[in-house]
């Protein structure tokens, strides 16, 4: 029987349905983004790129040259520019607004043939502490009002490279998503007086059936009403709203955790293209008591069609509480 699960934070509806994992499928194998032999993103071909904003690098490299192990560059083609004034105006009932803002691309290795999921937990720990650094220089742009950190693997994810990447767009506007996320947030803490993220930790380390991992500050879990098939969120243990704020020694732990969390989507779906985002709280919003910070994995197994546009609800054939145990009984 297909059953109705509604998110506690949003309010936003999903259907489970096991009868559509009985439907024909047309199976696609994984593609990758044209190759034209020069990569941007690899080392030596630093001039093919914006000059860089920062970089983790071995002691006496030069910037813009080999040597790099993490390195930030704005965006060739940036969806929102730095440069200008935001000249709010209405033409009749239609508001507009400059696009200012800033997009940056984070290159997470030097190494073209491995994915975030096979680096070290070190080596990701410098990924996530540029993301941090980026983010807490960004804020100081008063024009800026949000950050988000998202990742696309795979052209069907949206990538248009192969070298592994992230990107950062800072925008002059909270995005309705996070809006939501946050009205439902302080709606929930209005009338228990709790966070409803740390309500969803504290239920999920206690039910455990859709957790996927847990280490010392984090936790891995199938959220109650996934939009997508394996779908993951991983979740600070204590209550934090914004992810630039997360202390450095918590980020060797968040680098474990998305690993682990990374490798098991891998396997138990053989390495799906996915997206990944850090939903954190608005720049002015930073120590918000009702909004906590977490990361959504995304896998893009199913596809978005005519109902789920239509209506705003999501169709998934895997129930979260399959899908956490399958993930969680692989050996990695």
């Amino acid at each position: 029987m297909p059953e109705l699960r509604k998110d506690p934070i949003i309010g936003r509806w999903v259907i489970i349905s096991t009868e559509r994992s009985k439907r024909p499928m047309i199976i696609e194998l994984p593609t990758k983004p044209p190759d034209d032999g020069i990569c941007p993103f690899c080392p030596g071909s630093e001039g093919l790129t914006p000059p860089e904003i920062m970089a983790f690098r071995d002691q006496g490299s030069p910037a813009n040259g080999p040597g790099w192990r993490v390195r930030v560059v704005p965006n060739k083609f940036p969806a929102l520019r730095v440069e200008g004034e935001l000249d709010k105006t209405g033409e009749g009932l239609y508001d507009k607004m400059n696009g200012v803002g800033a997009h940056e691309v984070i290159i997470e290795t030097p190494r073209h043939d491995r994915q975030l999921a096979d680096l070290e937990p070190h080596q990701i720990a410098e990924v996530l502490q540029a993301y941090v650094a980026r983010m807490q220089d960004l804020k100081r742009d008063t024009r800026l009002k949000y950050l988000l950190v998202f990742k696309n693997q795979g052209v069907r994810a949206g990538a248009s490279l192969e070298h592994s990447h992230s990107q950062i767009i800072a925008t002059p506007i909270v995005p309705k998503a996070i809006n939501e996320e946050m009205t439902g947030a302080r709606q929930y803490f209005e009338y228990k007086e709790r966070c409803v993220f740390c309500d969803i930790v504290k239920q999920e380390l206690d039910d455990r059936r859709r957790l996927v991992s847990e280490n010392g500050s984090f936790i891995s879990i199938a959220p109650f009403a996934p939009r997508f098939p394996f779908e993951t969120w991983i979740m600070p243990k204590r209550h934090r709203a914004s992810f630039e704020d997360t202390p450095q020694a918590d980020l060797a732990l968040l680098a474990a955790i998305l690993k682990d969390t990374l490798l098991r989507t891998s396997k138990a779906v053989n390495n799906p293209p996915y997206n990944f985002v850090i939903h954190t709280a608005p720049c002015d919003k930073a120590t918000a008591e009702h909004y906590h910070w977490h990361i959504e994995i995304m896998p893009r197994i199913t596809r978005v069609a005519g109902f789920e546009r239509g209506t705003g609800f999501y169709i998934n054939p895997t129930p979260p509480e399959e899908s956490a145990r399958f993930m969680k009984e692989l050996q990695l």
